[in-house]
């Protein structure tokens, strides 16, 4: 006889059509803001259904309420196993049901998402994944995250510790042919259960009479009091970013346990304030719970129901809201007619919390830490080939980023590690578009990446070749904008035993600065070459010591603006050798004197003027004594000779 499950407590529906595989039990567990998995056991007279032909397709199976209408459960198959024969020629069959946001576990990447909310991020991976059949009911002011990093995990762990971070609790609601994702982060988004009012009356044979409460154990558990987190941001470094939340919870004492945090991840004051409320809230969540037992067909998590009569009256009127729930249920294999009494069976257990109770989820997914540095290559716009902001942070390409296109958004703007950085002093070298970076992690987060060094590659060697010349060091810059490798500026040391050298090759111009002193002690010889002008100031006076030899191949200038030019040799001689070439002095204004202790003379071959302290001769082939107007000759004793002849002439020639 064929097998049918029309008129059965549980049904089930699957891509291979009617009454292939019939239900005979599921077992479940849902719980609020964690994947449901269901185990199915079935029956078939097909015994050889291929696996294919059912795993990642949807079904839908359901148990029979009280009021005889269907309670319906939907998933998609992740597990499908064939198991034994029985004698009738049909077959077990097992499979394990999951909601589709299970395929988030089967899918993981690195990427970055820049300046979206927790949200934004959220339904651009469900999008892309082509997922839309889930609701957002959000009302808390999500903020916008400049830089989120999915690094080595599942979409599904990334979605969830988002949510978890922002405390977005989420459950699914079941209907015949598809379920639906609810995420939210307030209570208004709870669903009423069917069974709004749930009693726990007991007959005097102990045996309830309809669906009801059949276990209900109301725990307490003491929870911290007080919730203090802080961070930092080195936008605002002095300004404080701790925040504190005491909790709701009214125990004795409880306020003295505190727990603290650091980072909090926010530089906003005023979002470490909903976070650190959130963290709260996260521990109250455990504070006051039930755990039950029921028959309930309808309970589901994210429904809430109250309590009717109860052997507590306390408890009588209360609302709650389930957090979880553990689903059994089990008919007959007899398929032929429809079956009851106490081999079909549905009951569940469950936790719930009181309604008035924001849930939020517990942060359980581990965060990705990343496992010692990194390199990344510095990108920007076209064109540049130095691109920072006002704090010297640049942005880059990680190796393992697939989406990123190398250019000014590959990702956020990251700090720098320098030697030194002080108050508008210290060292500053910015990373250059094209250069390979080492990228450390803040506490091993890749949501706070640090750059802390640089290396060379294949493509950015080192400016000297190796390891033929690994006796230099050297501090090598180039010109930018459209420098080539004749354009730079450098300080270099080479250490080679016997050939020590401190090179400095300024691109241009070179300018320094000495606020004191400054000695130049050069142990051998020093030469200075000039291709144009020198210009020497000087405030006070200079003075050189050992001797001194100036060789000018060109034209040599000395121009004094103001004041006068002195030169004292204090023991010595002072020569002027002139090879080739006149000598002028010219005096626009003033006087020029020319003194000296023993003498002073001037000669031309063989004519020559002396002056001594017994007087001045003149000597020469010829002398001549021309005065334009008068000539005097004085003296106490004048003596004028003529070895051959004496001539005296003149208009009129007095002789006293």
């Amino acid at each position: 006889m064929t097998l049918t499950q029309k008129t059965r407590f549980l049904n089930l529906t699957t891509p291979l059509g009617d009454d292939v595989l019939l239900l005979t039990s599921f077992f479940g567990n849902e719980e609020m803001s964690r994947l449901f998995t269901y185990q199915l056991e079935m029956i078939s007279d097909n015994n050889a259904i291929e696996a294919a032909d059912i795993v990642g397709k949807n079904c839908t199976f359901s148990v029979e309420r009280a009021d005889e209408s269907r309670q319906f459960f939907n998933g998609w198959v992740s597990r499908f196993v064939a198991g034994d024969e029985d004698g009738e020629g049909r077959r077990d069959y097992r499979a394990v049901v999951v909601p589709w946001l299970w395929f988030l576990t089967r899918t993981a990447d690195c990427r970055i998402f820049q300046n979206k909310t927790i949200p934004d991020i959220i339904e651009q991976i469900l999008g892309d994944l082509g997922f839309s059949d889930y609701e957002l009911q959000l009302s808390l002011d999500h903020k916008t995250w400049e830089y989120c990093v999915q690094y080595r995990e599942t979409d599904f762990n990334f979605v969830s510790r988002l949510m978890e971070q922002e405390g977005i609790f989420y459950f699914f609601k079941h209907e015949d042919g598809k379920h639906t994702l609810v995420m939210a982060d307030h209570k208004g988004a709870y669903l009423d259960c069917p069974e709004s009012e749930v009693d726990l009356p007991l007959t005097s044979s102990g045996i309830a009479v309809t669906d009801h409460l059949t276990r209900w154990e109301h725990q307490y558990e003491f929870r911290p009091g007080k919730w203090t987190q802080n961070d930092f941001d080195f936008k605002k470094p002095k300004t404080s970013l701790m925040t504190k939340t005491n909790t709701v919870i009214e125990i004795p004492s409880v306020s003295k346990y505190e727990i603290y945090d650091y980072p909090g991840e926010y530089v906003e004051k005023s979002d470490g304030d909903t976070e650190t409320r959130i963290r709260m809230e996260q521990e109250e969540t455990s504070h006051d719970v039930v755990h039950g037992s029921s028959t309930c067909r309808t309970f589901a998590t994210g429904a809430k129901f109250s309590v009717g009569t109860h052997h507590s009256r306390s408890e009588e009127g209360q609302s709650y809201v389930i957090t979880a729930i553990h689903h059994a249920a089990t008919e007959p294999k007899q398929y032929e007619t429809r079956t009851g009494g106490s081999d079909t069976d549905y009951r569940n257990s469950f936790a719930c919390v009181p309604d008035s109770v924001v849930f939020r989820p517990a942060r359980i997914t581990p965060r990705p830490v990343t496992s010692g540095v990194q390199t990344a290559i510095v990108v920007g716009p076209k064109g540049e080939e130095i691109y920072t902001d006002e704090y010297g942070r640049v942005k880059v390409q990680f190796h393992w980023d697939r989406e990123g296109k190398k250019d000014e958004n590959s990702s956020c703007w990251i700090r720098v590690a320098q030697n030194w950085a002080g108050d508008k002093w210290g060292v500053l070298f910015n990373p250059r578009i094209g250069q390979e970076v080492v990228v450390d992690f803040v506490q091993g987060d890749p949501d706070r990446p640090l750059i802390t060094g640089r290396v060379y590659n294949a493509e950015q060697m080192p400016p000297y070749e190796l390891p033929s010349e690994q006796t230099k060091s050297t501090i090598k810059t180039r010109s930018s904008k459209n420098g080539s490798p004749d354009n730079f500026n450098e300080i270099r040391f080479e250490d080679k035993k016997g050939e020590e050298e401190l090179y400095i090759h300024a691109e241009k111009d070179r300018n320094g600065i000495v606020e004191n002193n400054h000695t130049l002690n050069v142990g051998v010889d020093q030469t200075i070459e000039i291709g144009n002008n020198q210009s020497l100031k000087v405030g006070g006076p200079t003075a050189q010591e050992g001797t001194q030899s100036v060789e000018v191949w060109k034209d040599q200038n000395t121009t004094i603006k103001a004041g006068d030019r002195n030169v004292t040799i204090e023991l010595g001689n002072d020569t002027l050798n002139l090879k080739m070439g006149n000598r002028t002095t010219k005096l626009d204004l003033g006087k020029m004197e020319t003194e000296a202790m023993q003498s002073i003379e001037l000669k031309v071959g063989g004519s020559s003027i002396k002056i001594d302290q017994m007087g001045v001769k003149v000597k020469g082939m010829i002398v001549e004594i021309d005065g334009s107007i008068m000539t005097k000759v004085k003296g106490t004793l004048t003596d004028i000779k003529g070895e051959a002849m004496l001539k005296l002439s003149g208009g009129v020639t007095m002789i006293n």
